[in-house]
């Protein structure tokens, strides 16, 4: 089973780029975030509100083994599953992609009147610090780093495409 997982920041493009990088290589897509929506049947910002981060960090946990498992294609990570130590280890040996993008484009594509439960309040400053905690951790799991900046996301998914087929 050979998966491409898709790991970043808020605004990075997973979702965007996961999808055309699955239709480009003819292969499934699935997104964690997705999955846990509808394991719980809420969205990911009413599970954060009304159950916790720390239930959705083990709903979140929960989809990714369970995708790494059983899902061969592209598969999208929620921003935040990489902190989780289990998944960290369960994204070793596979083909990691880490879509990198600066804080002025994540800003823009993300908005800053967000429904994304960790930006609510000062979203701007709230995005800066969850991408200068997390990018350590996306740089040391990347086998692939792809900058997203002021790019098409056709762009993105060639070079990921030439770079998974190496």
């Amino acid at each position: 089973m050979t998966v491409t997982v898709l790991i970043g920041p808020p605004g990075s493009g997973k979702t965007t780029v996961g999808r055309l990088l699955a239709d480009r290589l003819g292969v499934a897509f699935r997104d964690t975030d997705a999955d846990v929506e509808e394991t719980t049947g809420k969205s990911v910002s009413d599970v954060f509100v009304e159950d916790g981060e720390e239930r959705f960090r083990e709903l979140e946990a929960a989809a990714v083994r369970a995708a790494l498992a059983g899902h061969d294609g592209v598969l999208s990570l929620g921003g935040g599953a990489v902190l989780a130590e289990e998944v960290q280890r369960l994204l070793a040996g596979h083909t990691v992609v880490y879509l990198a993008v600066g804080l002025t484009q994540a800003v823009q594509r993300v908005g800053l009147a967000s429904a994304r439960p960790l930006l609510v309040l000062n979203p701007r400053s709230r995005l800066k610090k969850l991408m200068e905690e997390r990018r350590p951790i996306y740089e040391r799991l990347a086998t692939i780093t792809v900058t997203t900046d002021e790019r098409e996301p056709d762009d993105i998914v060639e070079e990921i495409a030439k770079a998974v087929a190496r």
